[in-house]
């Protein structure tokens, strides 16, 4: 029986805001609806409407302007390719010194339900892994959330490393497609355990980034949390500012 889905209120309002502006009901130029009006529309609050306009401005189909608006641009921006640091972490699970620490249905901790639009606590696949590299030790901690459904017939659920990686792995078992990733990255204390795999001073600090990875038609497919220790590991990215 095929599973329903409906998806999360901001990706309901960014889909019809821009099939609106792909068809012109939205001009070029032309003034968006207030915030206020969209949020009586759509019947849900101003957090949920300022997410979805963000979403279309860092997509490059609004523009804002102080005071002013948000104003529909003449052509979006070109879709921005997956920078290399990204690649390389959602990429093979087989690539250097790999160990699969632990594989099972747990609760999900807030980080990963926010990041995958679950409740706080529903149940999902973890998949906790630490890679080292020869000379280094080890330089990063990775956690990946699977929600039960999306795991359900692959091999996400075994502590076998995926030589594909868990993005190929869902595209080739459940035929899915992707359509972006978000990425947070921020700093935080490591905890003792953290510490203690990673071979750093038990008060150290660690960089964490979360990327969710999105299915087409807006579902978070899954999430990967990592830490990595600063003086180990480091992102480096390039863009254009034409």
């Amino acid at each position: 029986m095929p599973i329903e889905y409906r998806p999360p209120k901001y990706i309901t309002i960014v889909n019809a805001l821009q099939a609106r502006i792909e068809d012109g009901t939205y001009a070029s130029g032309e003034m968006l609806p207030s915030e206020t009006a969209l949020m009586n529309e759509f019947d849900t609050s101003r957090p949920t409407v300022v997410r979805s306009l963000e979403i279309l401005r860092q997509a490059g189909w609004i523009d804002t302007q102080q005071g002013k608006g948000r104003f529909v641009r003449s052509k979006p921006a070109e879709p921005r390719s997956l920078p290399a640091h990204a690649a390389s972490l959602l990429a093979s699970e087989a690539e250097g010194r790999l160990r699969i620490l632990d594989v099972g249905e747990l609760p999900a901790p807030a980080r990963a339900s926010s990041a995958l639009d679950l409740d706080e606590g529903e149940l999902v696949v973890v998949r906790r892994r630490l890679v080292s590299v020869d000379g280094l030790g080890p330089v990063e901690l990775g956690t990946v959330y699977v929600p039960l459904d999306l795991a359900k017939g692959t091999g996400i659920g075994s502590t076998t490393p995926l030589a594909e990686g868990v993005l190929q792995h869902l595209a080739t078992r459940k035929g899915m497609h992707f359509d972006h990733v978000t990425e947070r990255i921020s700093a935080r204390p490591a905890t003792e355990e953290e510490a203690d795999l990673l071979d750093i001073d038990p008060n150290g600090w660690l960089l964490t980034a979360l990327f969710a990875v999105y299915a087409r038609g807006g579902r978070p497919a899954f999430a990967l949390d990592i830490a990595v220790p600063p003086a180990r590991h480091e992102f480096e990215d390039s863009f254009s500012i034409a």
